[in-house]
């Protein structure tokens, strides 16, 4: 039994998209009713810079398919600081600001550093030891961004996989990459759509990273990018897949490319 592969892009209000992605005309209020039938999830990114209203994130939920995923970006409170293990109430702030008001449709909670964020084991242990499982008795799952090079180290991917969160894999950037499964989810952003291709990756790109992701789901540890440590044994798992940055006014069709070759 495979997982299941969610593809999507970050934010849904983005002006470029206007008469390409979105068909011309349409009300900008229901912008992410019809992104959320084109792509299968989508990465709330408003998130990580304030609170949002309760009563958004219900709309949000009240907006989009019975099967859709939003994944939603931790506070840059919590992580931008210099002792993350002093975040505990950022952390519990952003539970209680309204974000479990998307019920069964919060997917991942995406933990972003700075690149210039450096690894220290200990006090990066005690903020992983601050996330919470479950919230108001559902399950959460939780997903780090580092983009600094001292967090390739068998150590730290050690110290995620025992807390069942995942490290995300930059695809296709300068980022350095870890792409160590050490969650039962895969968390992945994709990074290099061009501008000068209409679907913003190329077709062997789009075979590529179909494929890659397909593998994920399947259990495979190993799918030809750059990981720390041993792999660990195979397992169905969902992957979340979002085209980020790059050619951003390329990203949705590159998405849509995506879930087309995976059929």
């Amino acid at each position: 039994m495979s997982g299941r592969v969610r593809v999507g892009v970050g934010g849904w209000v983005y002006e470029p998209w206007r008469g390409s992605f979105y068909p011309e005309g349409l009300a900008q209020k229901r912008e992410l009713e019809y992104a959320s039938r084109k792509l299968t999830t989508i990465e709330i990114n408003g998130t990580y810079y304030g609170s949002q209203k309760p009563e958004s994130f219900a709309r949000w939920h009240a907006e989009t398919p019975d099967d859709f995923v939003f994944a939603v970006k931790g506070p840059r409170f919590a992580t931008n600081r210099r002792v993350l293990a002093e975040a505990g109430e950022s952390v519990e702030r952003f539970f209680r600001s309204g974000v479990m008001e998307l019920r069964e449709k919060l997917g991942p909670v995406n933990w972003q550093f700075m690149a210039t964020k450096k690894l220290d084991l200990d006090d990066f242990a005690g903020f992983l030891a601050l996330l919470p499982k479950s919230v108001e008795g559902r399950p959460v799952r939780h997903a780090v961004e580092v983009r600094h090079a001292s967090f390739r180290v068998p150590e730290f991917v050690a110290l995620a996989g025992e807390h069942g969160v995942a490290v995300i894999a930059a695809l296709d950037s300068d980022y350095p990459q870890i792409a160590d499964v050490t969650a039962p989810f895969v968390y992945a952003r994709l990074m290099g759509t061009q501008a000068a291709e209409p679907r913003g990756l190329t077709i062997e790109a789009v075979t590529l990273w179909a494929d890659r992701a397909r593998r994920w789901a399947d259990g495979a540890a190993e799918v030809g990018l750059e990981t720390v440590a041993p792999h660990p044994p195979a397992a169905a798992r969902d992957v979340f897949l979002y085209v980020i940055s790059g050619a951003k006014e390329r990203n949705p069709a590159a998405a849509a490319a995506l879930i087309e070759a995976l059929g």
